[in-house]
């Protein structure tokens, strides 16, 4: 996991992160106390109940969000694309467990610097509210998805819900995405098996509403069709 410095100026989520809030000068300060670490898919960045030291966004790839019960049986309750901000500010323990879903750069702040700059630019604090209340309404939206009867539905739910995390714009879902989750991990999300999740995708692929690319590759041809199912 190497940790390296960058610049601002050349982060691809400079303009869609929490930091998109600060000016140039705030920027150089929270920047001074920031590092780059590059994690691989299946990497943990934040293993449960450790000492919480540091806060992260997002820079490429994604991540998720469980909990694990005293069984060892994961449940995901929020997934993470670029701009996303993991960790839980005042905290002195993490509560979930994250881990990469995909190859990932994260850029790291020593939680305590991090909220010593809060404390000094409210910007930063009001974009982190926004956030977390956008995240926790994200997470609402996969909990909703396992109270829904027909599994076509959870499942075209959860599709639909990958497309607007995959999306450069907040109002709009992406048409061709990589699917960050296994077959498993969609079937333990939404209440099913492996087998019902492969069948039902094919179902979707055959009636013309998505169609898939490679290993992870999915192309949303009818979104119309696919909002319908998850209704």
């Amino acid at each position: 996991m190497p940790i390296r410095a960058e610049s601002c100026a050349d982060c691809p989520v400079r303009d869609s992160a929490i930091c998109a809030a600060l000016d140039a000068q705030e920027l150089a300060e929270l920047a001074a106390i920031g590092q780059t670490r590059d994690f691989k898919k299946g990497d943990t960045i934040f293993a449960l109940r450790e000492d919480h030291y540091v806060c992260a966004t997002i820079v490429s790839g994604a991540a998720k969000v469980a909990s694990i019960d005293a069984n060892g049986i994961e449940r995901i309750v929020a997934l993470l694309h670029p701009a996303g901000f993991l960790g839980q500010l005042f905290a002195t323990t993490t509560q979930h467990e994250v881990t990469a879903i995909a190859d990932s750069r994260l850029c790291l702040f020593p939680k305590g610097g991090f909220e010593r700059v809060m404390e000094r630019h409210p910007a930063l604090t009001r974009s982190i509210l926004e956030r977390t209340y956008a995240e926790l309404d994200r997470s609402r939206a996969l909990t909703d998805l396992i109270g829904r009867r027909d599994v076509k539905a959870r499942l075209a739910g959860l599709l639909l819900a990958l497309a607007r995390a995959a999306s450069p714009s907040p109002c709009g879902n992406a048409a061709e995405f990589d699917l960050p989750l296994s077959r498993e991990e969609m079937a333990s999300l939404i209440g099913t098996t492996i087998e019902t999740v492969s069948r039902r995708l094919t179902s979707m692929e055959q009636d013309g509403i998505i169609a898939r690319k490679g290993a992870r590759g999915l192309i949303i041809r009818d979104t119309p069709s696919l909002m319908r199912l998850a209704a």
